[in-house]
């Protein structure tokens, strides 16, 4: 079976032929499969967020191909127009972009632009409002009646009131407090197993790949250099570091450990797995329980 999306030699130029030319991304390969979680990680400047819109069709790869569904996204304008429903794309700080009276218009905005009849558009409104948790009461309020917190949920929601097969991600929980971090994730995973979407996030967080994510890419100077598991990534630390990229907090608390003598197992990146190594510790040392 084809991945559901997947990119071929991808190149992007900004400013081309002029004294600011800059390559923002060098002969990209990439793709991802139906129902995987995929993270994209890389310093200010790598391409990170260049390649992402290119996936939807928001921006033109200079040269290479993007397909979806195994065809060229561009081989037609009806066909780029089809996939920028089919590929959400909730941009960083995606709050910013709510302007509808209410919630409830805002996110039928995209349901609307696809010619959807009005009963259906109702019906996804509150299917997305659901996956995010904003009751009726919140549909009905404007956006900026709204915590911080909600109206990024509510533009999460305008994006998946388009069903889309692939949902991409940009930085979903930069300026959020743990707590709000953890209840947008929660939605993206619970939309993710519902519709068997694919989820491709780009983050800072190095705590929430390694919780969640089947697979990471690493962006260095506009190509992808690492495309691995969690814990095939983040076990290549000093590479990420040189890089001026950080670990999971469970990597490093295992790291500093080890130095102190304590003989863990290579490969914790989660407080999970940091638990359970500890738990064996002990039992080996004779401690007894937990």
């Amino acid at each position: 079976m084809a991945p559901i999306i997947k990119t071929e030699k991808i190149t992007h130029v900004y400013s081309t032929g002029t004294v600011f030319e800059q390559a923002a991304l060098t002969g990209v390969d990439f793709q991802a499969e139906r129902g995987e979680y995929v993270g994209i990680i890389g310093h200010t400047g790598s391409g990170k967020s260049t390649f992402i819109q290119t996936l939807n069709g928001l921006i033109k790869p200079t040269s290479g191909t993007v397909f979806f569904d195994g065809t060229d996204i561009r081989q037609s304008k009806a066909r780029t127009r089809e996939v920028r429903f089919k590929v959400g794309l909730v941009f960083q700080y995606p709050e910013y972009q709510l302007f509808e009276e209410t919630v409830f218009k805002d996110i039928a905005f995209g349901p609307k632009n696809m010619g959807l009849p009005e009963n259906e558009v109702s019906e996804r409104v509150r299917e997305a409002a659901s996956f995010v948790g904003l009751g009726a009461g919140e549909l009905e309020k404007s956006p900026f009646e709204l915590s911080g917190g909600q109206r990024r949920r509510a533009a999460i929601a305008g994006v998946i009131a388009m069903r889309p097969q692939v949902l991409i991600a940009d930085e979903p929980t930069a300026g959020l407090d743990p707590s709000g971090s953890a209840e947008i994730i929660a939605n993206i995973g619970a939309y993710r197993r519902s519709a068997g979407a694919t989820v491709v996030i780009v983050t800072h967080n190095m705590d929430e790949i390694a919780r969640n994510a089947d697979r990471v890419a690493v962006f260095d100077r506009g190509r992808i250099i690492i495309d691995a598991s969690p814990a095939q990534t983040f076990a290549r630390g000093e590479e990420l570091t040189a890089m001026g990229l950080g670990l999971p907090s469970a990597a490093m608390i295992a790291a500093r450990l080890r130095e102190r003598g304590l003989r863990l197992p290579d490969g914790i990146i989660t407080a999970e797995g940091l638990r359970a190594a500890l738990r064996e510790f002990k039992k080996g040392a004779g401690g007894g329980n937990a």
